[in-house]
């Protein structure tokens, strides 16, 4: 039962500018930097440097306005002043990302030439701009909160069922919509009024239609992600076949069709990562699929489980796009529980880690947060907790959690219990493991510091030619700790300063790396 609702919800789903350059001091005088030694690699005015390596982050998820906007065809003040709040949420939860839903079902949350306006956002199915770029928009604000903007897309999908999408009404498609310019590439499943409008994945002028469609973004944003979750074939309706029996006439090549679906699906994996390394190779590639690949019973390569198995149900072949290195990294959505006989969390978690090791695809997790406060195991505020706690014994490198409604809820005090035991402080992203940078970059030098009113220490540096910086304290009693991250020409602050404290501050670049630190600044007492 668990298993099946795991699926209704995977289906329910589809699953401000930057500031000036450097902070300018008030009337009040600045704070004068203390005489220190040169910058040292991995050292803080001779304190060793001390900073989790891991992603943390939640999906932002648009379709049906399930987190954001609140509703469609808000005003752009009011869905600016949304989403500045979400970043909020994320910055307090000590995230480093947020997973953004730009193309929920064939659309675009941008001026595209290849999609629709998303009625998510329009309030309307006739495609015309809002008269904004709301995706301009949230790229920098959350660059300014050092956070990564992961643009998260659902490749296949045209339409979501009616009266909340148009269904597999062609008439209601928008003029400008491929899938009415192209009636050639549209397929319509389920019968019935859950059906939607999918594009065929298996006729390539429509799979690069697609491709082309997403890499728009990558190409005009300064995006740091491409995210995709389970949503390749469909999920299977029970007595129905997916309609693609003339395309599979056309170009099965003498496969079956189960074996076409798959290279159809895989062709689109390694075209998107190929393509992306192309254009902007620093960007990240990345896919959250559903947690089975294949069960062993099945496969004796697949998981010790009992349940839906990707490989045959959607086509997704996800062991495979690990072994080809086709991804940076792969988060399996694990939304079950420790002990839940189906689908154990510790076996499901086991068989991934194994899965992932020695290959360049880094292992994050999609965490169920959304279940929190359901009947049986799902009622243990600590059962997220312990299941984090099992990520880090397990070596996995991140959480993205759904979604970012559930984060802010924070049923059960869950969120909180969490978070005071693995998010209690801010963490670096991990270093992409294919990218590498000829050298690392130049330390910057800290300045001055200065006072808020509102109680934080802002600090002046120069020197930062990387693309991101990060700021450590120590009190002389330890390690320097990371109090802030942040995109370069964001302000450098420490939101919760401690008296007697030495600040020091690196750089850090595309590819992860970071420079040795800068010379100590001492900040005296008050």
């Amino acid at each position: 039962m668990l298993l099946a609702a795991v699926l209704i919800a995977a289906l329910a789903i589809g699953a401000g500018l930057v500031r000036a350059a450097f902070y300018q001091a008030s009337a009040a005088a600045p704070i004068p930097a203390a005489a220190a030694p040169a910058g040292v690699a991995g050292q803080c005015a001779g304190q060793p440097v001390q900073a989790a390596r891991e992603l943390r982050g939640m999906w932002l998820t648009t379709v049906y306005n399930l987190d954001f906007p609140s509703r469609p065809g808000l005003g752009q003040d009011r869905i600016e002043a949304e989403y500045k709040g979400w970043l909020d949420l994320a910055v307090k939860q000590n995230h480093n990302a947020i997973f953004v839903h730009v193309r929920p079902s064939g659309d675009a949350f941008w001026p595209s030439a290849y999609a629709p306006w998303s009625n998510w956002l329009t309030g309307r199915f006739d495609g015309k701009s809002p008269g904004w770029d709301p995706m301009e928009f949230m790229v920098a604000e959350a660059h300014a909160r050092g956070l990564e903007f992961h643009a998260w897309f659902n490749p296949y999908r045209g339409t979501q069922p009616a009266p909340s999408g148009v269904g597999t009404d062609a008439t209601k498609l928008a003029p400008n919509h491929p899938l009415r310019q192209h009636p050639e590439w549209r397929l319509a499943y389920p019968k019935g009024e859950t059906g939607r409008f999918y594009f065929d994945p298996g006729i390539p002028a429509a799979r690069k239609f697609v491709e082309d469609s997403m890499l728009e973004a990558v190409e005009k944003y300064d995006v740091d992600g491409v995210h995709f979750d389970d949503f390749f074939y469909p999920y299977p309706e029970e007595g129905q076949d997916f309609p693609d029996a003339a395309s599979f006439a056309k170009y099965g090549g003498g496969k079956s069709k189960a074996d076409w679906r798959r290279e159809n699906v895989n062709t689109l994996v390694r075209e998107m990562h190929e393509r992306i390394q192309q254009i902007k190779p620093w960007v990240s590639f990345g896919i959250s699929p559903f947690g089975i690949w294949r069960n062993r019973d099945t496969d004796p390569q697949g998981s010790d489980s009992n349940g839906l198995e990707s490989y045959d149900a959607i086509y997704a072949d996800t062991r495979k796009w690990v072994q080809a290195g086709w991804l940076d990294y792969i988060a399996p959505q694990l939304y079950w529980t420790i002990g839940f006989d189906k689908a154990d969390y510790t076996r499901m978690l086991k068989w991934w880690t194994a899965l992932t090791k020695g290959t360049k695809v880094q292992l994050y997790i999609g965490m169920a947060d959304y279940r929190v406060g359901e009947k049986g195991d799902w009622s243990d505020p600590a059962m997220l907790d312990r299941e984090m706690t099992l990520n880090n014994r397990y070596g996995v490198q991140g959480e993205i959690h759904f979604s970012a409604e559930q984060v802010r809820d924070d049923k059960l005090g869950a969120v909180t219990r969490y978070r005071k035991t693995h998010y209690a402080s801010p963490a670096l992203p991990p270093r992409p493991a294919r990218l590498t940078a000829a050298a690392v970059p130049a330390n910057p030098r800290l300045t001055a510091a200065n006072p808020d009113a509102s109680g934080r220490l802002v600090l002046a540096a120069d020197g930062l030619s990387a693309t991101n910086w990060a700021l450590y304290r120590t009190t002389g009693g330890g390690p320097a700790t990371l109090v802030a991250t942040g995109r370069t020409g964001a302000e450098i602050a420490d939101p919760k300063p401690a008296a007697n404290a030495t600040y020091c501050l690196s750089a850090v670049d595309r590819s992860g790396n970071e420079s040795p630190l800068s010379p100590g600044l001492t900040v005296p007492a008050a």
